[in-house]
């Protein structure tokens, strides 16, 4: 049995959850945080960009959403070092206002940052200073070995800065929130944290929501398998590996028999619809951009695989990749690269090519494809393991308890 929310004048502590890289609630894991709370009574407000159509100010579900315009600094800023400051700076100067915006109209207890960036520790020491407010942070990303992925070779100054950043929110924090026990370790080693300040919730699927719908076979396009991909396409991302297996596929070994649909957009977006011409696969690769949900299901529920080409590199070795938990809730084998965190979400879901080998990853691809009754296994591997593991049921209560202790200390 849950313990009873202390209550303030008849009140329910308040968690507001500041976002800097997606809007509330596209961002899945934080609205399945946010609907905890809720389910166990706290008041719950988000500071988030907006997203299309967006108003700056809704309730959704009883969370009260605070909402700025994001940061746009044109094309020839999105991948540089400096259109990073910028976007940070203003995403800072934007935050900080919407939460003293919020202070007055929920009087919060509690803050939430989840990165990236590692910026938003200042204003957790503000209104510590201010109210008391505990700090609370959700680490979704590596920083320092985000830019090392992004940008390799060129350390320096940049890449101390981040990790500078990161110590001074580690070191701010009153908890820490860590997806997998690779980041724990990251929270130990470079954070000074102790064992009970810091918490593991995994990103785990809603395997309720997240299932097999009927197939469509015209999402094929006329032939026999259909490879999917899905989620962001940035430069660590790997989905130009995707394109370069594709052209093996078609172009090397004449297998017309195989669609590949890429679902997600992302900062290589539009390299990688040129890759595509360059490589003379617009037949047999297709971009859908952002899908809604209708169309995902649908693509997902009709493939035959599903990609995960995720690189080995600093951070994609210790990182848990959503898109592999969501093809395996609907029961498609993944082929991924061999790295440390997939392996622990995926085990025997999956089938592993030597890191960062394209032909080698194109070879597993259509191994599997050839090899249904492979499929038909891992597939249902896949789906029991989310269900009994990885669901975001059996992380729900772990993420819930780490309000719940902190208050209780406050008591």
């Amino acid at each position: 049995m849950r313990r009873r929310l202390r209550r303030t004048n008849g009140v329910s502590p308040c968690v507001l959850i500041i976002v800097q890289n997606l809007p509330v609630p596209f961002d899945r894991r934080v609205w399945l945080e946010c609907q905890a709370l809720r389910e166990d009574g706290y008041r719950v407000a988000v500071v988030c960009p907006k997203g299309p159509g967006d108003p700056r100010h809704h309730v959704v579900d009883g969370v009260e959403l605070f909402k700025y315009r994001p940061y746009s600094g044109g094309n020839s800023q999105c991948n540089s070092q400096w259109g990073f400051v910028a976007e940070y700076l203003y995403s800072f100067v934007m935050t900080l206002w919407l939460t003293l915006v919020a202070w007055r109209r929920v009087r919060f207890d509690l803050i939430q940052t989840c990165n990236p960036p590692d910026i938003f520790w200042p204003i957790g020491l503000i209104f510590r200073a201010l109210g008391g407010t505990y700090f609370v942070y959700d680490q979704h990303d590596l920083c320092p070995e985000l830019y090392e992925s992004r940008f390799p070779g060129r350390e320096g100054a940049t890449y101390r800065g981040l990790r500078l950043l990161e110590w001074c929110t580690y070191h701010t924090a009153d908890h820490v929130i860590a997806t997998n026990n690779s980041y724990r370790a990251k929270a130990i080693d470079r954070g000074g944290k102790q064992d009970d300040e810091i918490t593991v919730v995994r990103t785990g699927p809603d395997p309720d929501r997240l299932r097999r719908v009927e197939a469509n076979p015209a999402l094929r396009r006329g032939r026999q398998y259909l490879a999917a991909y899905l989620g962001v396409m940035g430069p660590q991302d790997g989905v130009d590996i995707v394109m370069r297996a594709a052209s093996v596929i078609v172009n090397e070994l004449g297998r017309t028999d195989v669609s590949f649909t890429l679902m997600g957009t992302g900062d290589s977006f539009p390299d990688l619809v040129a890759l595509r011409h360059e490589l003379g696969l617009e037949g047999y690769v297709e971009f859908t951009g952002r899908a809604p949900d209708d169309l995902v299901f649908s693509v997902l529920s009709t493939a035959d695989v599903g990609l995960s080409p995720d690189p080995r590199n600093p951070l994609n070795e210790v990182s848990t990749m959503n898109k592999t938990m969501e093809y395996m809730a609907f029961e498609l084998p993944v082929v991924a690269f061999d790295l440390c965190e997939t392996r622990v979400s995926a085990e025997g879901a999956a089938v592993y090519a030597e890191p960062n080998d394209v032909t080698k990853y194109a070879q597993a691809i259509l191994e599997l494809l050839d090899d249904e009754p492979r499929r038909r296994t891992m597939g249902k591997m896949g789906r029991s393991r989310v269900e009994q593991k990885l669901a975001w049921q059996h992380q729900r209560d772990r993420y819930v308890d780490v309000y719940d202790n902190l208050l209780a200390i406050g008591a």
